[in-house]
């Protein structure tokens, strides 16, 4: 089992049950990398049943039942366009209240507490295929926010990439899913239009 989505961009995951937040946003296809994990029910069932299943293990916990209906599907598209536009908000620009930094009416998500042997309460997960990933997702996104690495989260700043990544830098500077792949994009298009405007500014003073 793994976090297949995110695993095809080569990128760093976040930390423990959190990669399912980057995981969802990284369903989107990629020319080069693959196609739209939500395009249709069979790969979106293949998908969530291994993701879920992954998520349940680094919990320590039994796999969820999930099912998925053509309304299911939709619901996760939807889910997917809010966290993504939750992710483009700069870090440091960020509120703790997502109705607020999105507008948007989100997916319901519903939990249950539980508490160990040892006293630890923990947020399970309630409802089958899509409400448990939405339940998931947002159990996950509150934690992050309160333990200070939801800001670690973030979008890929190539345009036509926009992967979700973890920053795991010392100083959470990081901007790009992978520095190899889109950092090298990005200053290579920077170089090219330095160049241009070099030579536009050469010809102007002849």
């Amino acid at each position: 089992m793994s976090w297949m989505a995110t695993e095809r961009f080569r990128t760093r995951t976040a930390p423990d049950g959190l990669a399912i937040v980057q995981e969802l946003v990284n369903t989107h296809g990629l020319p080069g990398h693959g196609a739209d994990l939500l395009a249709g029910l069979d790969v979106a069932r293949h998908w969530l049943q291994v993701v879920a299943g992954h998520w349940a293990k680094v919990h320590g916990l039994e796999p969820p039942e999930v099912s998925l209906s053509a309304a299911d599907l939709d619901a996760l598209r939807e889910l997917r366009t809010v966290v993504r536009e939750m992710l483009a908000i700069p870090p440091g620009q960020r509120s703790a209240d997502p109705f607020r930094a999105t507008g948007a009416v989100l997916p319901r998500a519903q939990t249950n507490l539980v508490s160990d042997e040892r006293g630890r309460v923990a947020m399970i997960p309630a409802g089958t295929g899509a409400n448990w990933l939405a339940s998931a997702v947002w159990s996950e996104i509150l934690l992050a926010q309160h333990d200070g690495r939801w800001s670690r989260v973030k979008l890929c700043r190539e345009p036509r990439c926009r992967v979700a990544f973890y920053d795991a830098s010392r100083n959470g500077s990081a901007t790009w899913h992978n520095v190899r792949v889109c950092g090298n994009i990005t200053n290579l298009r920077a170089s090219r239009a330095r160049r241009k405007e070099a030579d536009r500014s050469a010809q102007e003073g002849h």
